[in-house]
């Protein structure tokens, strides 16, 4: 965490008594979220681009011991669909609601905390859990995208290709049902 980092948020001032609140929305790039061909990630699953911006706006309200950070987070994604493999992409919002705690009592067992270090706090780790979870792990670029032809490979969604479907010969005594 470093004072440079658009995500870390000083919250000393609202830590002196508890119940006050602050307003706070932050823009940056979500670290581990992309691009597609990053090593690790498989292209087939949706990210954020690299260089882009999410963004996070939360009211921020004290209580005695951390902060509880409540809003929305938004960012842009991308992948490939899995019908048709022509790109996609969208924007989430993600609504969230989640509890920063100094060090010591969140301790590093404490998964449903985040930390509070030297009165500040990272939002990063929030937008980047956040983000992460959402991203659709298997994208379609509309609700009813024909997908690709099995026999010659052409995009069902642009044209028909004329393709017949080979017909398997162990359904033929249902033809008499049609």
């Amino acid at each position: 965490m470093t004072a440079a980092d658009p995500f870390v948020v000083h919250v000393a001032r609202l830590r002196r008594k508890s119940g006050q609140h602050m307003h706070e929305v932050r823009r940056g790039e979500v670290a581990m979220a992309g691009p597609l061909r990053e090593k690790g990630i498989d292209e087939g699953r949706s990210v954020v681009p690299a260089g882009a911006e999410a963004e996070v706006e939360v009211e921020l309200v004290s209580f005695e011991g951390g902060i509880e950070a409540e809003g929305m987070v938004r960012a842009p994604w991308v992948g490939i669909c899995r019908r048709c493999a022509e790109p996609v992409g969208g924007e989430l919002e993600i609504p969230v609601h989640e509890r920063f705690a100094d060090a010591a009592v969140a301790g590093p067992s404490d998964e449903d905390l985040y930390p509070i270090y030297l009165d500040a706090i990272d939002l990063a780790p929030l937008v980047r859990d956040a983000v992460v979870l959402e991203l659709p792990m298997a994208p379609l670029c509309k609700e009813d995208c024909a997908g690709l032809c099995p026999q010659c490979g052409a995009n069902r969604n642009e044209d028909d290709c004329g393709c017949v479907a080979p017909r398997d010969p162990r359904w033929a005594n249902l033809d008499v049902l049609r």
